[in-house]
């Protein structure tokens, strides 16, 4: 039986076992789906995090508490709590500093209930410097925003995001009103321009409030989980983050031989780092999801071997005939290469599909998600799908070559 008469063959067979033929099929397209799904929509989620970091600009830093390796992030930005950076060491930056520092600000944050006569509005409260307008390069819709003699004097007032002014007032004037956080009183100074999501935050829907009153007496804290430095230009970006190093680790009393105990890093090193973590994950879960390929090969041998039970007359009557043991391993390699070969173009066709619909919706919300179907992925899952053919076929295949003849022609 030559090449052609085995497609002809396996066809024919397929096609008398429709069931049997896609439950066959079934766990490999699983499988394939599951490894076209994670690798598009998992650069969709990458791009939609340096997506995000880009959109702030290319000429700001960012510091954060706690020691981090040089390709990773501080501990503090996994959520872990660390104390090491103070507001004085925003002070110091500003006063011992490079010239090329054009403005920055501290951030801390915390969540609760506003309360206008009764009116309640949860929502995440901001406290920042009085120069947060310069470097987030945004704007107020009305009013003003805090001064930095306000900022140090612990003063009680407030900037409303676009969606709690909203809430809290609707159509009246908000300026000069009383709102109440926790169980300070606070007046509106100011509400800020729609800004949407950044950073996966929603701008519109928080407030702002001085980083001394924040400390103070919103959080009872001494500490800061942020600074935010705005360099004059791209290019001395290195030449202001070794400034701010040089002046914290100053203030820090820190040793020549000791480790730092926070992080500070441009634009571009910060993207970096992002892009290696979400790698890493990325590529985790493509490991996971593959197993499903592993189970969907074992399941393939199995119904092939219950084949090659079913079929013991049929082979027997083949060698009969003259046909060699390499004509009945090609036979079954082919039927179980064509089964897996079919699964895999259906597992990537419903993988795409379904990665075009995450990516539409994502982008409809009004994320900057990336639709990126990598070539690499669909070559991957062709071969994978014909290898898991050929791997998990042998032993049906060598084990229907090896039956005898005349035993198989007595089968029943």
């Amino acid at each position: 039986m030559n090449l052609k008469d085995n497609f002809q063959n396996t066809y024919n067979i397929l096609s008398t076992n429709k069931t049997r033929s896609f439950l066959t099929m079934l766990g490999i397209v699983i499988g394939i789906m599951a490894v076209i799904i994670v690798m598009a929509v998992g650069a969709g989620a990458q791009s939609l995090i340096l997506n995000q970091v880009k959109s702030m600009g290319t000429n700001l830093i960012g510091v954060m508490p706690g020691y981090a390796e040089d390709k990773g992030p501080p501990a503090s930005a996994m959520g872990v709590v660390i104390t090491t950076l103070k507001y004085d060491d925003v002070e110091a930056i500003k006063k011992r500093g490079c010239s090329c520092i054009e403005s920055l600000s501290a951030y801390v944050s915390g969540n609760d209930v506003l309360n206008l006569n009764n009116v309640l509005v949860n929502t995440t409260f901001s406290g920042v410097s009085a120069s947060y307008l310069e470097v987030e390069d945004t704007a107020l819709a009305q009013g003003r925003f805090f001064t930095a003699d306000e900022e140090k004097s612990l003063a009680r007032v407030v900037i409303l995001g676009d969606e709690v002014r909203e809430k809290l007032f609707g159509d009246e004037d908000s300026l000069g009103k009383k709102i109440r956080i926790k169980k300070t009183s606070f007046m509106v100074i100011g509400t800020m321009k729609k800004r949407g999501v950044s950073m996966f935050q929603n701008q519109d829907d928080q407030v702002f409030v001085p980083v001394t009153t924040a400390q103070k007496l919103l959080l009872g804290i001494d500490h800061i989980s942020l600074i935010r430095i705005k360099v004059n230009s791209a290019e001395n970006i290195e030449k202001a983050v070794t400034s701010v190093r040089q002046v914290l680790r100053e203030q820090h009393n820190i040793g020549i031989n000791d480790r730092e105990d926070f992080s500070a890093r441009s634009m571009a090193q910060g993207i970096e780092a992002l892009t290696n973590i979400t790698n890493a994950l990325k590529f985790f879960l493509v490991a996971i999801s593959a197993l499903a390929l592993v189970v969907g090969g074992f399941g393939i041998m199995n119904i092939m071997l219950a084949s090659v039970q079913e079929r013991t007359r049929e082979i027997g009557l083949r060698k009969a005939l003259g046909a060699k043991a390499n004509n009945i391993v090609l036979q079954f390699l082919i039927e179980t290469m064509v089964i897996t070969f079919f699964a895999g173009m259906i597992g990537i066709i419903l993988g795409i599909s379904i990665a075009i619909v995450v990516a539409k919706i994502a982008q409809f919300l009004g994320y900057q998600w990336d639709l990126l179907i990598s070539p690499f992925s669909v070559l991957l899952g062709c071969v994978v799908s014909i290898s898991i053919g050929l791997i998990f076929g042998i032993i049906p295949a060598k084990r229907a070559s090896k039956l005898n003849a005349i035993e198989a022609l007595r089968y029943e």
